[in-house]
C-alpha cells in the first residue's frame, strides 16, 4: 500500500540544487567542418554559456572555449544564435562580457582575436545571427548599434565583419528597425532577410525582403517579395537560387510557403501544405530555425499544435512522413543538417532536452542525457482544454502530484499552483521539467496554462489577448484552477500562482483583480505598465502595449487602471517578489517601487533581489534560493513542513 503524507510535506530527491545544475537546455546547433556545434548553459560556472564540439565519429564532446568566456549576445536583450563556423575551421562568436564577435581557432593554444572594434558605449555594439558572407572572407550579421543612454537610443543594420581582423566593418543594408533572418542565396547573387516596424512586434507583421549582391560585395536597393503588417513572416530559407520558403501565418497558422522570385520582387507565396498547425513560431530571438532544407525537395520541419514535432515535408506532393522511433514530444526551434541527417534539440516528459540526430529510420540522442532523479519522481503530464469565460478554449498542462508516496491524509486534496508562462506571446511545452517536479514530487499539484495569447494555436487564439493583457490572461488562469477545484482534483482554499516576467504579470493582476488565489510568486514582473511604455524597458518590447493594452496615449487611463503598481491596496495574501538588478527588459525600478508602496499598507511579502542577474535567473545560487523561498512561502500559506 502507499504510504500517505500531508500534501506538500513528501520526501523529494529533487532537490533545488539538482534543478538549478540542469536549468536550462542546449541550443543553437550547427554542423560545419566536420563536426557538430552547439552551446549549453552552465549555472554553475555564473551562468554563462559555453560553446562545445562533437568531431565527427567522436564519442564525447569537447567544451571549445574556457571559462569566463561566455558564447551570448544581447541583441534585442533577449539574444540568439551568437556564433558561426568559418570554412578554415574557426569558430566566430559574440562574447557577453564586451558584446564584441571574436575569431577562435580551436586546438591552436591562442587567444580568441577581436573582429569588431571596441564600442564608446560599453557593450554598444552588439552582433547576432553571423552566416557566412558569399566570398568566404567575411561574416554578415545583424549589428545593433547603441547610440545614447536611453534604451530606444539606437539603431540596427545588416553589417559585413572581415576574418582577416582589419576591423573594418561595412555596413550592407539599413532597411527597417528591426532585422533578422539574413540569408545569401545559394549562388551568392541576391540577400534575403526578415523585417519590421514598431509598434510591431515580430509575430505581428513582417516583410520578406531581397536585394541584389553586387560585384564590389555590397548590396543593391531592396523589395518586399512577401509579408505586410498584418501577416507574421518567422522564417526564410533559400530553396534555389530564384525561390524561397517562408514560414508565413497568412493562412492563419504559421505554414510553409514559397515565394519565386520575379523581375519586380516575387511571386503569390503558395502554400506548401496547408495544415491547422503551427510550422514556427514567435521570434524572440534572432536566429530561431523551425524547418531546413534537405535536398530534392524534401524539408525537415518542426509541427504541431500542444506539441512540436520533427516531420519531413515532400515540398511536390505537400505530404508529412513521420521519422521513425522518435518518442520526443517537443523540438526547441533549432535545426542543423548535414547531407540527410538532420541535427537539433529535442525533449519529451521524461527525458530532458537534448541534442539529437535524426533520419528517417530512427532518432537517436548525440550525448545522452543522464536522468538526475528517478523516473517515479517526474509528474506525469495531461493536455487538457477548459471552458475559459464565454465557453472560449483555454488550454493548459496538468502535473497532479507525483513522487515516492502518493497519497494525502483523509480526505485531503492537494494544493495546486497555476504557473503563467512568460511573453505573453508564448507556450508552455509538454516535457521534462525538473522545476515542475520540485514541487510535484513533494505533493503539490502544477497547472501550467497556455492562456489566451499564446503561440501554438493559431494566429486568432494569439490575437485573443489585443488591448486585453491583464484580462484575458488572468482570466484563463482563473478559470483552469477553478476547473481543477470543481472536479475536486484541487484544494480550492489552496491555490497560488507564480510567473516571471510577463508570468509575474499575470501573477500580480491575478492578486490584485480576483480573490482566487492564496499567494503568489512574483518573479522579474511587469507592473507599471506607464513606465513599460513610456521608457523603463529595453527598445524591442518599448511599444509592445500598443497592441497588448492599446494605442498610446490615447488610452492611457486604461494603463494606470490595469497596473498592479497602483492598487496596492488591492494586496492582501502574502506573496514573494524577485528581482535581478541587472534586467534591462523589466528593470528593478518599477519593483522596488511596487514593493514600497505594498509595505505601506502592511502586506506580508518579500522581497528578494539579485546581483548579477538579469531578465532570467541563470545562476545556480540563484536558482537555489528562489525555489527554497517559493516553496518556504507554500509550506506557510498551505499549511505544511516541508521535507529537508
Amino acid at each position: 500500500m502507499p504510504e500517505t503524507a500531508p500534501y506538500g510535506s513528501w520526501p523529494s530527491p529533487v532537490s533545488a540544487e539538482i534543478v538549478a545544475e540542469n536549468d536550462g537546455r542546449p541550443g543553437w546547433v550547427s554542423h560545419a567542418g566536420g563536426a557538430l556545434w552547439w552551446v549549453r548553459p552552465q549555472p554553475a560556472e555564473g551562468g554563462r554559456v559555453a560553446l562545445l564540439r562533437l568531431p565527427d565519429g567522436a564519442a564525447e564532446p569537447e567544451v571549445v572555449l574556457p571559462a569566463p568566456w561566455n558564447v551570448r549576445t544581447r541583441v534585442h536583450e533577449y539574444g540568439g544564435l551568437a556564433y558561426v563556423v568559418a570554412p578554415d575551421g574557426a569558430v566566430v562568436f559574440a562574447e557577453y562580457s564586451d558584446q564584441r564577435l571574436y575569431r577562435f581557432v580551436p586546438g591552436s593554444g591562442d587567444e580568441p582575436a577581436p573582429l569588431t572594434p571596441s564600442p564608446s558605449i560599453p557593450s554598444g555594439l552588439r552582433y547576432a545571427e553571423p552566416v557566412l558572407a558569399p566570398s568566404g572572407t567575411e561574416i554578415w550579421c545583424v549589428r545593433e548599434e547603441h547610440t545614447g543612454p536611453a534604451p530606444t537610443d539606437l539603431r540596427r543594420a545588416l553589417v559585413a565583419v572581415p576574418l582577416d581582423g582589419s576591423g573594418d566593418v561595412r555596413v550592407l543594408v539599413e532597411d527597417t528597425h528591426f532585422l533578422a533572418c539574413p540569408r545569401p542565396s545559394p549562388d551568392g547573387r541576391r540577400l534575403a532577410w526578415i523585417g519590421w516596424e514598431h509598434p510591431n512586434m515580430p509575430w505581428d507583421g513582417t516583410r520578406l525582403r531581397v536585394a541584389a549582391v553586387l560585384p564590389d560585395g555590397s548590396v543593391g536597393e531592396p523589395v518586399t517579395v512577401a509579408g505586410g503588417p498584418s501577416e507574421s513572416i518567422a522564417q526564410a530559407e533559400w530553396e534555389a537560387p530564384d525561390a524561397l520558403l517562408i514560414a508565413t501565418d497568412r493562412t492563419g497558422w504559421w505554414n510553409l510557403h514559397r515565394v519565386r522570385l520575379t523581375e519586380d520582387g516575387g511571386t503569390e507565396p503558395e502554400v506548401l501544405c496547408e495544415r491547422a498547425e503551427e510550422f514556427a513560431g514567435p521570434l524572440w530571438q534572432v536566429g530561431l530555425r523551425w524547418f531546413v532544407p534537405i535536398g530534392e525537395g524534401e524539408v525537415a520541419v518542426i509541427r504541431g499544435r500542444a506539441e512540436a514535432r520533427l516531420n519531413l515535408l515532400d515540398t511536390t506532393t505537400g505530404l508529412l512522413y513521420d521519422l521513425l522511433e522518435d518518442e520526443h514530444t517537443e523540438w526547441a526551434p533549432t535545426l542543423a543538417v548535414s547531407g540527410r541527417t538532420v541535427y537539433g534539440v529535442a525533449a519529451s516528459p521524461v527525458r530532458p532536452f537534448e541534442v539529437v540526430e535524426a533520419s528517417v529510420g530512427a532518432v537517436s540522442a548525440v550525448v545522452p542525457s543522464v536522468l538526475s532523479v528517478p523516473v517515479t519522481s517526474l509528474p506525469l503530464p495531461q493536455a487538457r482544454t477548459f471552458a475559459g469565460p464565454g465557453g472560449r478554449d483555454v488550454h493548459a498542462i496538468v502535473y497532479p502530484p507525483s513522487g515516492l508516496r502518493f497519497g494525502g491524509v483523509g480526505g485531503e486534496k492537494p494544493p495546486f499552483i497555476v504557473f503563467a508562462h512568460g511573453g505573453p506571446t508564448g507556450r508552455v511545452p509538454i516535457v521534462h521539467d525538473l522545476e515542475v517536479a520540485f514541487f510535484t514530487s513533494r505533493g503539490l499539484g502544477v497547472v501550467e496554462v497556455n492562456y489566451g495569447g499564446s503561440t501554438g494555436f493559431g494566429r486568432e487564439y494569439r490575437e485573443r489577448l489585443r488591448e486585453t493583457w491583464g484580462i484575458v490572461d488572468v482570466e484563463d488562469c482563473v478559470a483552469a484552477a477553478k476547473a481543477l477545484v470543481d472536479e475536486g482534483i484541487a484544494d480550492g482554499a489552496r491555490l497560488a500562482i507564480r510567473g516571471g516576467s510577463a508570468g509575474g504579470w499575470t501573477a500580480a493582476a491575478a492578486l490584485a483583480f480576483t480573490d482566487v488565489f492564496a499567494c503568489a510568486t512574483i518573479m522579474y514582473p511587469v507592473l507599471d505598465l506607464v513606465a513599460f511604455r513610456t521608457g523603463e524597458t529595453h527598445d524591442f518590447e518599448s511599444q509592445y502595449l500598443e497592441g497588448l493594452v492599446g494605442p498610446w496615449p490615447e488610452t492611457e487611463e486604461r494603463y494606470r487602471e490595469r497596473s498592479p503598481i497602483n492598487v496596492p491596496e488591492k494586496f492582501t495574501v502574502p506573496f514573494l517578489l524577485l528581482q535581478g538588478l541587472e534586467d534591462e527588459v523589466c528593470p528593478p525600478g518599477p519593483t522596488a517601487r511596487f514593493a514600497e508602496r505594498v509595505a505601506e499598507f502592511g502586506v506580508e511579502h518579500e522581497y528578494v533581489t539579485f546581483e548579477g542577474e538579469q531578465h532570467g535567473f541563470r545562476r545556480k545560487e540563484t536558482i537555489v534560493t528562489a525555489l527554497e523561498k517559493e516553496l518556504a512561502l507554500y509550506a506557510k500559506v498551505f499549511g505544511f513542513t516541508a521535507a529537508s
